[in-house]
């Protein structure tokens, strides 16, 4: 049996997999097939992945976790990123633990990211609020919006 502490979030509630070794607990990562430590962040990164497939409808097989990207020369990344079937970017998905508030830094982080990226949306979630903006690539700016899109075929 493994003792888990883990924060209530403001998601639905979804079943994971844990694993405990060398008295580090786990949760299973559907995306990347893979038991990832289970850190503050990685408890709210797995909730949205949950999210977006199950209740956005999104395809497991456009969204991507946890790759490495270059922002102006450094190496940077993402958290979440859903591609469109054209292989273009819809969504990113900025995550940072609950005891993070969400703030203009972690706005300017995924914008920052969305300037290699181009994606049309944008979340940045600490898994108790949640933010979303649709670009406006014209204007240079973002528009905050209720929620972002469910999946289009």
């Amino acid at each position: 049996m493994i003792n888990l502490c883990v924060q209530n979030l403001n998601f639905p509630v979804y079943q994971f997999r844990f694993k405990n070794s060398e008295n580090k607990v786990s949760v299973f990562d559907i995306i990347r097939k893979k038991f990832v430590i289970l850190q503050p962040e990685e408890w709210v990164r797995q909730h949205c992945v949950h999210y977006l497939i199950h209740h956005k409808k999104y395809p497991i097989s456009l969204i991507n976790v946890e790759k490495e990207i270059t922002v102006n020369a450094l190496k940077k990344r993402y958290d979440i990123v859903v591609f469109k079937p054209d292989g273009s970017i819809l969504l990113i998905v900025e995550c940072k633990a609950p005891k993070i508030a969400i703030n203009q830094n972690a706005f300017d982080q995924v914008a920052r990211y969305n300037l290699v990226l181009n994606a049309d949306f944008l979340m940045v979630t600490n898994g108790l609020a949640h933010y979303y903006c649709k670009m406006d690539f014209k204007a240079q700016c973002y528009n905050f919006l209720r929620d972002i899109p469910d999946y289009q075929t």
